[in-house]
C-alpha cells in the first residue's frame, strides 16, 4: 500500500532540559533539522477529526497501520481541545519547548527531547506566551509491532507505552546518550516515509527506523514492568468511559453530578472516581471544568458574546470564578485572550 504524507486544576509539572543546553545527541538533531527543511508542517487543526467520543482517531492502513504527522504549533493558532485515542505515539519538538499536559500532569519537553505520550489519558498541548514551533509526531497501532502471534520479546518494544506510573512520564531528553541514536533513526524514518517513490522498500525503511527507536526507549525505561493483562484491563477502562465522554461533550453547560455520570457507564460513585482519575489522570469535576473552559475559549474566538455571556454559556454562573479558572488553565484572563482574538478572525479551533 502507499505511504501517506504527511478539584481545581493545580497541575504537576515536569521540567525539561533548559532550552538551549547541549545535548550529547547535538549533531544528529542538527541533521534532524536540515532533514525537516525539505518538509511541509501544517497548522494544528484537529477539532474536526475527534469522533463523537472525543478520540482523535483517522483511519490507517490495515497493512500498514503508522503515520508521521508534521504540526505547526503557535500560541492562540492551534486546537485546545483535549483528546485520548487508542493509538501509541510519540512526539518530539524541533524549534523550542513545548508542555504536553497528560491527565492533570504537565510535562515540559525541550527541542529534541521525545515524549512517549499516555495516549489513553485526556491530553494536548498547553498554550504559553511566545509558544511556537515545529513538531514531530508520530503515531501507530499497537499491533504495527506486535500480535498475538508474534514472538514474546516483540511485546517489549511497547513497554514504554503501556508501563507508565503517574507522575512519572517517559521523555528521552535531548541530554540523553541515547538521544543520538534515537534522532538518527528518526531523521531515516521520514526519509523514507516522505520518500516520492511509494514502495514496500520505503515501507520496511519505516518499521526497521521505529523499531531502532522502540528499542532504545525500552532500554531507557527497561526498569519499568507491566502485566499485558493490565494494560487490556485499563483500555476496557477507556472505552467505558467513552459513553460519559459524550454526554459531557454535549451537555458540558448543564450540571452534571458525580452520581448521575456515575450512572451512565454503570459503576457506583466511589468506583467511577476511582476508574476516572486513573484512566484519565484528573477528577470528574476537574475534567468537565477543563471541557467548559476550552469551549469558552472557542467562543472567545468565534463569537462576539460578552464575557458574562459566554461564561454562562460555558456552564460558569458566577464570572469571577470563570476569570479565575480561565487565566489559571490559560495564562491570560479572558479580556486578553479576546484582545489577541478578535471575532472576526477565522478561528484554528
Amino acid at each position: 500500500m502507499p505511504i501517506r504524507s504527511p478539584s481545581p486544576l493545580v497541575p504537576s509539572r515536569t521540567r525539561s532540559t533548559p532550552r538551549g543546553s547541549a545535548g550529547t545527541g547535538a549533531p544528529a538533531f542538527a541533521g534532524l533539522r536540515r532533514a525537516c527543511r525539505k518538509l511541509s508542517f501544517r497548522q494544528h487543526d484537529i477539532a474536526r477529526q475527534l469522533d463523537e467520543h472525543g478520540r482523535y482517531e483517522f483511519p490507517l492502513d490495515r497493512e500498514f497501520p503508522f503515520h508521521v504527522a508534521l504540526f505547526q504549533l503557535q500560541s492562540g493558532r492551534y486546537t485546545t481541545i483535549w483528546n485520548w485515542h487508542e493509538r501509541l505515539e510519540v512526539t518530539m519538538p524541533l524549534d523550542g519547548p513545548l508542555r504536553m499536559r497528560m491527565g492533570q500532569q504537565v510535562i515540559e519537553v525541550a527541542a529534541g527531547d521525545l515524549l512517549v505520550v499516555d495516549n489513553l489519558k485526556l491530553h494536548n498541548y498547553e498554550d504559553f506566551p511566545g509558544f511556537n514551533t515545529r513538531v514531530i509526531t508520530l503515531t501507530f497501532r499497537p499491533e504495527f509491532v506486535y500480535t498475538p502471534g508474534s514472538p514474546a520479546c516483540d511485546y517489549t518494544f511497547l513497554l514504554p507505552f503501556y508501563a507508565m506510573r503517574d507522575g512519572h512520564p517517559h521523555c528521552l531528553r535531548a541530554t540523553d546518550e541515547l538521544a543520538r541514536p534515537v534522532t538518527r533513526a528518526l531523521t531515516e524514518l521520514l526519509q523514507h516515509y516522505f520518500t516520492p517513490e511509494k514502495q514496500a522498500y520505503h515501507q520496511c525503511g519505516c518499521k526497521a527506523a521505529l523499531l531502532q527507536i522502540l528499542y532504545h526507549l525500552t532500554t531507557r525505561f527497561r526498569s519499568a514492568e507491566v502485566m499485558r493483562s493490565a494494560f487490556v484491563q485499563r483500555r476496557r477502562q477507556a472505552q467505558r468511559l467513552a459513553r460519559l465522554f459524550e454526554f459531557v461533550r454535549l451537555n458540558y453547560a448543564d450540571r452534571i453530578s458525580v452520581t448521575q455520570a456515575a450512572e451512565l457507564v454503570h459503576l457506583s460513585p466511589p468506583q467511577f472516581m476511582k476508574v476516572f482519575r486513573k484512566v484519565t489522570g484528573m477528577t470528574f469535576v476537574a475534567y468537565v471544568t477543563r471541557v467548559r473552559l476550552a469551549q469558552a475559549l472557542r467562543l472567545l474566538r468565534e463569537t462576539e458574546g460578552t464575557i458574562a455571556e459566554i461564561a454562562s454559556s460555558a456552564g460558569f454562573s458566577d464570572q469571577s470564578y470563570f476569570d479565575r479558572r480561565f487565566k489559571a488553565a490559560f495564562g491570560k484572563t479572558p479580556r486578553q485572550c479576546r484582545a489577541e482574538s478578535p471575532a472576526d478572525l477565522v478561528s484554528l479551533l
